[in-house]
């Protein structure tokens, strides 16, 4: 294996371990806070409001050191451009989406069952290649994908027995749009950073800043502000430190998702965050003490398998165009160096 390599192998594997710490404790954080005994704040959209409100601030803090030691090029400036707000507004409606039904679906559902409840992320991938991209899809990708549908639905088979219908409703249906706004932030995201020339940091910045403006609205419609103030704890500084804390987890999933995505692929990130899923689901079974069924650990087993089917295939698929690629540019240059020869 080459220096090169080797180098970039590691700085992949650093960034998804990292994408894999940040995002299961995040997960956990904001469960904590939704529906512990010690909190259970009803108020999910306040949560991914002051999330995003933090980020801001955090960028504001970052642009300052940036100016200040001009050897770090990774805080640009707090500056904000219109037109680039403007451009970044469609990759912060779907952000707005992702993370509000994100808690939304934690809400309803256990740790231990949020894997299967967003794991048609996936599936969406390939209905949205299809529907935008006009690419179809080859047999054995489907295949793969009936066997994650298959897992979803017999994962919420499995799961109705320990929920009450209704909440586990909710906890589902939100889990679907989430996976749905998933592939759709994936694919925003490698489609908005030329606009930010790039750069992570100030992508987070207006993505996080369009975010906290399109809210506003939403904590009206659900009154979640009178929620707020008839919070019993809302004067604890415990309370405001975990919230934070869940702000800080917030602005690290944004930038190290956006990393894991610009140093590999969209679906590679899928991917990555549905392996990540399963590990978090052994952690939240394990913390618990829940016993499962054999059935219901049969559907995150379908649910990893046709995952890792899918990146398989698609591995298999990429590779083998990129040969046939290859081959064509042989043939061309034989053609002309055969042409040169005649001409001689």
């Amino acid at each position: 294996m080459s220096e090169s390599l080797r180098s970039r192998s590691l700085k992949i594997a650093t960034v998804v371990s990292a994408y894999w710490f940040i995002s299961i404790s995040m997960v956990f954080v904001n469960k904590y806070l939704l529906s512990s005994n010690d909190l259970k704040l009803n108020a999910p959209i306040f949560v991914t409001w002051f999330q995003c409100i933090v980020a801001v601030m955090i960028c504001f803090g970052l642009g300052l050191i940036g100016n200040k030691f001009r050897g770090i090029e990774e805080f640009p400036a707090f500056e904000i451009d219109v037109k680039i707000a403007r451009e970044v507004l469609p990759l912060s409606t779907v952000f707005v989406g992702m993370i509000m039904f994100n808690n939304l679906c934690l809400k309803y559902v256990g740790v231990a069952f949020y894997n299967v409840g967003r794991s048609l992320t996936t599936v969406f991938n390939v209905v949205l290649t299809y529907i935008i991209l006009k690419q179809k899809t080859s047999l054995y990708a489907i295949l793969a994908c009936l066997m994650i549908v298959i897992g979803f639905i017999v994962g919420v088979e499995q799961e109705e027995g320990s929920k009450t219908t209704s909440n586990l409703f909710l906890g589902v249906f939100f889990g679907v749009l989430a996976s749905l706004c998933v592939s759709l932030n994936a694919i925003y995201t490698k489609k908005v950073l030329p606009h930010v020339d790039g750069n992570l940091w100030r992508l987070t910045l207006y993505n996080n800043l369009n975010a906290s403006v399109i809210f506003i609205p939403l904590l009206l419609l659900n009154n979640e502000l009178a929620t707020l103030f008839r919070f019993s704890k809302i004067g604890s500084v415990y309370f405001w430190f975990i919230l934070i804390i869940s702000g800080l987890f917030g602005v690290a999933i944004g930038f190290i998702s956006g990393l894991q995505i610009k140093i590999t692929s969209p679906l590679t990130h899928n991917i990555s965050g549905t392996a990540k899923a399963c590990v978090q689901t052994v952690i939240a079974v394990s913390v618990t003490g829940d016993i499962k069924t054999t059935l219901w650990w049969f559907s995150n087993m379908l649910v990893l398998g046709g995952s890792a089917a899918y990146t398989y295939v698609k591995h298999s698929e990429m590779k083998l165009e990129m040969t046939d690629a290859d081959s064509a540019r042989r043939i061309v240059k034989s053609d002309v160096t055969d042409e040169h020869s005649i001409n001689a």
